[in-house]
């Protein structure tokens, strides 16, 4: 596994960097925002460690910035910051997972594992359903043939939601999936990026393929049907 650290504790980091090698891990360090925002961008990683408080620039702007130029690779964010909604604010701005200061190292390669076996999965065969494809190895999405444009959190959505499809995935669920967390606070927002990717898929003349049941949660396919 190869991760890119970016944390400006150089004595925290350094440590951190040879404890992970002893473990087999090759890692790159990076002590700035800038820095680690052009590595991150020449990559290939397969997970980013991404601190919060950084001397040039804060990391959830690192965070948001490399999702929109469309680098997919897993972001853990490490923090001193402890509240829920600084969790929802990491989580929102595309991070994967959130591990708060100080924490324990085997904690911090566990989830490393899990990050990365959790993207390996979604790299795999292309989402079908009708004529709308989702790739994920590129991310690109597909309706007739024609490039859908995506946020972040609306492929993830999308994603989630074509993994099972024809079958009805709770507001929890997607929560869980998307943004790592079940906090009922997304469930508002998950409904407003529902509506968004409705009005990009389902467009005037197609069959509709994104559906609400109401009370019991959303699915992609042809002919929904109340569980």
């Amino acid at each position: 596994m190869r991760v890119l650290l970016i944390d400006d504790d150089r004595k925290l980091t350094r440590l951190l960097a040879r404890a992970l090698e002893e473990e087999d891990l090759t890692v790159d360090v990076a002590y700035t925002a800038a820095s680690g925002d052009r590595m991150a961008g020449a990559g290939p990683y397969d997970v980013i460690v991404l601190d919060w408080m950084l001397p040039d620039r804060d990391g959830i702007t690192v965070c948001r910035a490399l999702r929109e130029r469309g680098i997919t690779v897993p972001v853990l964010i490490l923090s001193a910051r402890v509240s829920p909604e600084d969790r929802v604010a990491g989580l929102n701005a595309g991070a994967d997972d959130y591990l708060t200061k100080p924490f324990e190292f085997d904690e911090l390669l566990a989830r490393l594992h899990a990050l990365r076996r959790r993207s390996s999965r979604t790299r795999d065969t292309v989402l079908r359903v009708a004529d709308l494809t989702l790739d994920p190895i590129s991310q690109s999405v597909t309706r007739a043939g024609l490039r859908v444009s995506l946020t972040p959190r609306e492929y993830g959505i999308l994603a989630t939601l074509m993994r099972h499809a024809g079958e009805v995935v709770s507001r929890t669920k997607l929560a869980e999936s998307v943004w790592q967390t079940d906090s009922d606070s997304l469930f508002n927002l998950i409904e407003v990026h529902i509506s968004h990717l409705r009005r990009k898929i389902d467009v005037a003349g197609a069959v509709p393929l994104v559906h609400t049941l109401r009370g019991h949660g959303y699915l992609v396919g042809n002919d929904p049907l109340l569980p």
